[in-house]
């Protein structure tokens, strides 16, 4: 009867089929990838001492920003990521346990569109079938030019995608969003049924530089007209949806001011910022956040 009572006792302590979250990141111009954890979604803690995981290797510029890293049905991870800042291309690779990775590859995937300025922060989205991959781009005339400020002229972005199911051949590139302003930084979400796509405004002329939302009943061709913003008088980017308990969060980069911020909310509608009750390991800057058995965070704890 005591050991019974011990072991009962024991129980909370006990981290067996406990859930656990990452966050993929980078430091500085993109040094490469970072990952830190949390049990609670609100503290997170950088993982083996604030090492790189993966260095960068391809590129104009060799770098690893905006790291977006999904897990398919068999275990597998998939990372991409921004690897320069004028590519026509992302970086990819993928790895069993987070530790040790494929080779570097590039994806062409801008290249088919002559005088694309840029491929900027790659997000991964999977169905459980099919990879999308997203990302932003500017493709000089291809779209009405929108006002700019000085620092962001010629910059006029909207969202392209592939899918794939094997990462080795790839559907012809596309428009994925076009909400008829500069846009960036998009991050789905599957909830109640529907998808929830949350983007970035970039326009620069006046300056919106906050987070929306636009929600379907599908992860491709989503309607154009988007929520009110749900972040703050703050410039906010990379948004990273997260569904924690009973709350859904959104963490972003709160770019301007060096740190990172959060809103929360139960049905996907009424958000409260809760940046104040969130902390993140100092340096860091925006990737995403996914949901993992604490074998793995075991694992990368040594444990």
């Amino acid at each position: 009867m005591r050991k019974l009572l011990n072991i009962l006792l024991l129980l909370p302590l006990m981290t067996f089929g406990q859930k656990a979250y990452l966050f993929t990141y980078f430091k500085g111009n993109g040094d490469g990838l970072h990952l830190a954890y949390s049990r609670d979604g609100k503290k997170w803690e950088e993982l083996g001492h604030d090492k790189i995981f993966l260095k960068p290797q391809i590129g104009k510029d060799k770098l690893l920003r905006d790291p977006s890293i999904v897990r398919d049905k068999e275990g597998t991870f998939h990372m991409v990521w921004t690897t320069g800042w004028w590519d026509q291309g992302i970086g990819y690779a993928s790895s069993k346990d987070l530790m040790e990775w494929s080779e570097q590859k590039n994806i062409p995937v801008m290249e088919g569109f002559e005088g694309t300025k840029n491929t900027w922060a790659p997000e991964l989205f999977y169905d459980g079938d099919t990879f999308y991959i997203f990302w932003a781009s500017t493709v000089p005339g291809a779209f009405p030019e929108v006002p700019t400020s000085e620092s962001e002229k010629g910059l006029n972005h909207r969202m392209y995608y592939v899918s794939t199911k094997d990462f080795k051949t790839f559907s012809p590139t596309q428009v994925f969003f076009d909400p008829g302003f500069s846009v960036i930084d998009a991050a789905i979400l599957k909830a109640k049924g529907k998808f929830y796509m949350f983007i970035k405004n970039e326009n620069s002329n006046p300056p919106e530089k906050n987070i929306r939302i636009v929600v379907h009943s599908k992860p491709y061709d989503f309607p154009v007209k988007v929520s009110e913003p749900i972040t703050g008088k703050y410039w906010a980017e990379g948004p990273a949806p997260l569904k924690v308990g009973k709350y859904y969060y959104v963490y972003f980069d709160k770019y301007r001011d060096k740190k990172y911020g959060a809103v929360r909310s139960k049905d996907l509608k009424k958000w409260e910022d809760v940046s104040e009750e969130v902390s993140f390991p100092q340096g860091m800057r925006h990737g995403t956040a996914f949901e993992v058995d604490s074998k793995i965070l075991d694992a990368l704890l040594g444990k």
